[in-house]
């Protein structure tokens, strides 16, 4: 038994080899990640539940989330704040933030409504605070015109279509989820254009990117006078573009 049938028969069938495990066992052997086949993905110590088929939350993210709500956790202060988790997806980012920043409204900016269901059954299913979130379906930003955030986490698009992908992940996860442009940097370009509009002038965004982009990434924001500090991952590798006013 591979390592994966092992995790997925202890995860999802409490040790027990029944019809549905076997069913499972062939869906692994056709290559679907072993996350969409148990169903969830762990996060942050939460159970992301991946029904509609999102991207699958990777340890990178799980590593700069963890300290994005350190560091907002810092500032908190007697009023309430504002979280956007943008191109949510299965909501990972925004349910850790729901979970940690009890002071702050929480909201999921998401493209596809398909991933609605997915946000509202992981806030749900992890007994979070319903009453403090809020999913708007839209193309990036759009949904929130006349709003300000104290804290911006971003997972957007960022791989060039011409870069090669492990066929489990090219065959499974969403493109539109992964992919932006020749360069990977199409939507990221946008999202710099905009960012200022809604961010507070304490704010601060975190963008996650492609290390071989990074630089480029922190000057897109830097030609929109924001400051940036980029931030590595757990494989010392460039991850993260923290974008602030100062």
């Amino acid at each position: 038994m591979t390592k994966d049938e092992q995790w997925l028969l202890d995860e999802k069938y409490s040790g027990v080899k029944t019809p549905a495990f076997e069913t499972d066992r062939k869906r692994l052997a056709r290559e679907e990640p072993l996350a969409y086949v148990i169903g969830w993905q762990p996060f942050l110590g939460l159970n992301i539940y991946l029904d509609s088929c999102p991207l699958i939350p990777r340890p990178e993210t799980e590593w700069w989330t963890e300290q994005l709500l350190q560091s907002t956790n810092q500032k908190i202060g007697s009023e309430t704040r504002s979280f956007l988790d943008l191109c949510a997806g299965s909501g990972a980012i925004g349910c850790a933030a729901l979970a940690q920043l009890p002071q702050y409204r929480i909201y999921f900016g998401e493209l596809e409504p398909a991933h609605r269901g997915t946000i509202e059954k992981n806030i749900q299913m992890n007994t979070l605070d319903a009453t403090r979130a809020e999913i708007r379906i839209g193309d990036l930003f759009a949904p929130f015109v006349g709003l300000r955030f104290d804290a911006i986490a971003i997972n957007p698009p960022y791989i060039p279509e011409t870069r090669v992908l492990a066929d489990t992940v090219t065959n499974w996860e969403p493109a539109v989820a992964l992919r932006a442009g020749v360069d990977g940097l199409s939507i990221i370009r946008r999202i710099a254009e905009t960012l200022p509009q809604y961010l507070t002038p304490d704010g601060e965004a975190w963008v996650e990117c492609d290390s071989e982009h990074a630089v480029v990434v922190q000057q897109l924001f830097e030609s929109q006078g924001l400051h940036t500090e980029l931030r590595m991952d757990q494989y010392d590798r460039p991850r993260v573009i923290v974008v602030s006013f100062h």
